[in-house]
């Protein structure tokens, strides 16, 4: 049984929260925010004991293993807590806010020798685990080309946009990470083009709604990634991969896998309504993975080393979409040229 504590009782909090209580090799023992009613409203529901004292969640007497859900600015802070204390650590991305930042925290948990994991849960959905699985033995050849879309349903509200890091920082980095997942290479270069078409006003910031990023593998092979913050059909999630001898697809999901045939014609379910709803089951594979990787003494199944390539990539496409060009990506001791 792993002793828990989960630092923020926001909404992905709430979402971790309920996970957490319902594992059966977790104890939830503390839950940490810097609002007590917030804290408490979360302890009520799953357990755990309320707390805005970091000192209680940072105690490897009565702590095996800390759960960062906090807001983003706090994560380098809690990872280096974590590791000074000698816990397990699992984190929301990102690291850090800045990639020099992240870089120095992976240093530091990294010689502490602590377990550790970054959350890239979609690394943990059951079809694009399938997906990876064929690639893996070869079952469509050589990857050369792919496919990823990431379509949410709905603009965020532009206070979260603002602070956000922008889209390829804040919603295509997860596809960077699946990209590095599944191909099992560091792309070398990027070259991204984006437009504000649902609210101009984000362009304000620098930001966009619309963007497809093109990556070059060292192999040679091509991945192309299409972020979407609006559809107007619900949340589009799918992955393609063709190689030398064929492909495979991890295809949108429907809120239903059925069909309806009538003489007026066949009906079918929609997709889900949103992101969430699509990838909720992911978070509990994710946690799952983490509790058994930590009890078998690893591999962490997405590393810190992971999320700060994916970070790297996300800074890289940033600066591509500033300027233009296509930009070479720089990994902090990767071999990566």
């Amino acid at each position: 049984m792993q002793r828990f504590a989960l630092l923020g009782a926001g909404f992905i909090g709430a979402v971790h929260a309920e996970n957490l209580a319902a594992h059966p090799d977790v104890d939830l023992v503390f839950v940490y925010d810097i609002d007590l009613t917030r804290a408490a409203a979360l302890a009520d529901r799953f357990g755990g004991k309320a707390t805005t004292n970091p000192a209680d969640v940072f105690d490897a007497t009565a702590v095996d293993a800390v759960f960062i859900a906090s807001s983003t600015d706090t994560h380098a802070e809690h990872l280096r807590a974590a590791a000074d204390a000698g816990l397990a650590v699992v984190c929301e991305k990102p690291i850090a806010p800045t990639l020099h930042e992240a870089e120095r925290v992976v240093e530091h948990v990294e010689a502490s020798g602590v377990f550790a994991m970054v959350d890239f849960n979609r690394r943990f959905d059951r079809d694009h685990v399938e997906l990876k699985r064929v690639v893996d033995a070869g079952g469509v050849g050589p990857v050369e080309l792919v496919q990823m879309s990431s379509r949410g349903p709905t603009l965020p509200p532009v206070e979260y946009l603002r602070v956000s890091g922008g889209q390829l920082r804040d919603q295509t980095v997860h596809f960077f990470d699946l990209c590095r997942w599944i191909t099992g290479e560091d792309p070398v270069t990027v070259s991204v083009t984006g437009s504000a078409l649902v609210d101009p006003t984000i362009a304000e910031f620098g930001d966009v709604d619309t963007s497809v990023a093109v990556l070059r593998l060292p192999s040679g092979g091509i991945v192309q990634i299409d972020s979407v913050r609006r559809t107007g059909y619900g949340y589009d999630e799918r992955i393609e991969v063709m190689g030398a001898d064929g492909l495979i697809e991890s295809r949108r999901q429907p809120a239903a896998n059925v069909a309806l045939y009538s003489n007026a014609g066949i009906t079918t379910s929609p997709l889900h309504k949103g992101w969430f709803e699509r990838v909720q089951p992911t978070y509990a594979a994710a946690l799952s993975a983490f509790v058994d990787a930590l009890a078998a003494g690893g591999p962490s199944p997405a590393s810190l080393r992971d999320g700060l390539n994916a970070q790297a990539i996300a800074e890289a496409a940033t600066a591509s979409l500033a300027s233009g060009k296509t930009e070479r990506i720089a990994y902090e001791g990767s071999a990566a040229p």
